[in-house]
């Protein structure tokens, strides 16, 4: 058996006085009622649900940093725009050291994993806010960018594999939905980018955080009952690290690539919209940070009800329909952005951020669902490694397309055109909802992992 530590008792959780075994229905206090009920899953999977979630705000908050400061950052390190895709898009390649991190979650255990990834984050955000140049920015970046991967794949993965199948895809978009809330807080913070003391500096220092909730974190983040139950042969470290990255190949290929070539496509698209959008409305359309901030606040709330709509409609309709729906349509809506008059832009962005949240979710949820426990946290972590190399090859094509003589928002709405590739591509998949993991991997294995 594995040697990960024992399930402890999620002391100092939310909701921690209530009973482990028995379902909840009132939602706790970090649930807004916005957000609907909470369905009748245990209380320990609710308290796991917000710690995990309350991690990954903060992952989402550093994220958001580099989209709304970016105008502020590239002044105060003298970065040109049409250089500003090749910049982001370095940084973006951050995650793919990821993928050499996150098969350890296969062997060492969910929880040591993404302790360590969220302390090393928080670290990392830190100390971006002290760079002096561009090349420590994204060294800085690069580095924070591997650990917030590895805890957000890794926080899909828990969740998956804690919450039972009726209601697996509302665990999933419940996470992703508490964590948008981490642009939020940037947005928020960044109104205020003008008066803050250092300016965009001083929104960094914030991520230290989690180092100092990590106390916390380690009494309610708990090993998935999955992975103590599963037998691990004892391993060299090589074949830890190396064994569930080639079992995955051998046992699976077709399913691997397909999840490859989703995240790809679906990224390059969409990394390639969401990254210039304050570049374009503080330098192409004279918008204001306060502005900006109230817009990602107020339209940008809808994001939290994409995640939501595609947890419960893929449980309800099927991930692959709802999957579909959500990639296709994106590009129109991205194009109508770059494209529609000033008073329309909340209702069009509100759109756009609901397709991306959504879209998100489908991925996460095919990734974790289509791979057994031995390497569902490699699985996870392919995806993510293909969705970077796609984002960082869209904002490779925005720099490349200025660069050529392209308006910045001409080349954006083209590249944003990828997304309905990965539409297509996920009609390939099996259907995953409401049924057993187990029986979703054996069936895969047993029929040629197709």
């Amino acid at each position: 058996m594995s040697s990960s530590q024992p399930a402890r008792s999620a002391r100092g959780a939310p909701d921690a006085d209530a009973g482990h075994g028995s379902p909840t229905r009132r939602n706790p206090w970090w649930i807004p009622p916005f957000l609907g009920r909470v369905p009748d899953v245990e209380q320990r999977h609710v308290s796991l649900l917000g710690f995990v979630a309350l991690a990954l705000l903060f992952e989402n908050y550093d994220f958001s940093l580099l989209t709304s400061a970016l105008p502020f950052i590239a002044h105060s390190l003298d970065i040109p725009e049409r250089a500003l895709g090749d910049f982001t898009g370095l940084i973006r390649l951050g995650a793919l050291p990821a993928f050499l991190l996150i098969p350890f979650a296969d062997r060492l255990g969910r929880r040591r994993v993404f302790l360590a990834a969220v302390a090393v984050l928080s670290i990392g955000t830190f100390l971006t806010g002290l760079s002096q140049t561009p090349a420590q920015f994204v060294a800085l970046q690069i580095a924070t960018r591997t650990a917030m991967s590895t805890a957000a794949t890794i926080a899909f993965v828990i969740v998956a594999e804690e919450f039972p199948a009726a209601h697996r895809g509302w665990g999933i978009g419940m996470l992703g939905a508490l964590s948008v809330f981490g642009h939020g807080l940037g947005a928020l913070l960044f109104a205020a980018i003008n008066v803050l003391p250092f300016g965009w500096r001083a929104l960094y220092a914030v991520g230290v955080v989690p180092l100092l909730l990590l106390p916390r974190f380690r009494i309610g983040v708990t090993e998935t009952e999955r992975f103590r139950r599963q037998e691990l042969a004892p391993t060299s470290a090589l074949s830890a690290w190396l064994g569930p990255i080639r079992d995955l190949a051998r046992r699976y290929p077709w399913r691997a690539t397909g999840i490859a070539a989703v995240g790809f496509s679906a990224a390059a698209g969409q990394a390639s919209v969401y990254q210039f959008t304050a570049q374009y409305l503080l330098a192409h359309r004279g918008w204001q940070p306060g502005q900006y901030s109230t817009l990602v606040i107020v339209a940008g709330v809808t994001g939290v009800f994409g995640n939501i709509a595609a947890g419960r409609l893929g449980d309800g309709i099927g991930r692959r329909a709802v999957g579909f729906l959500f990639m296709g349509v994106f590009p129109a809506v991205a194009y109508a952005f770059f494209h529609t008059e000033d008073r329309v832009i909340p209702i069009v962005w509100s759109a756009l951020v609901f397709l991306l949240t959504a879209s998100t979710v489908i991925s996460r949820a095919f990734a974790t669902e289509l791979f057994p426990t031995s390497y569902r946290g490699t699985a996870t972590g392919w995806l993510l490694a293909n969705e970077t190399l796609g984002a960082a090859t869209g904002l490779a094509l925005v720099s490349a397309g200025m660069r050529w003589g392209l308006a910045l928002v001409t080349v954006v709405s083209l590249v944003s055109a990828t997304s309905a590739i990965a539409a297509f591509l996920v009609l390939a998949f099996p259907e995953t909802r409401q049924r057993e993991l187990e029986a979703i991997s054996e069936r895969g294995s047993s029929a040629h992992a197709r």
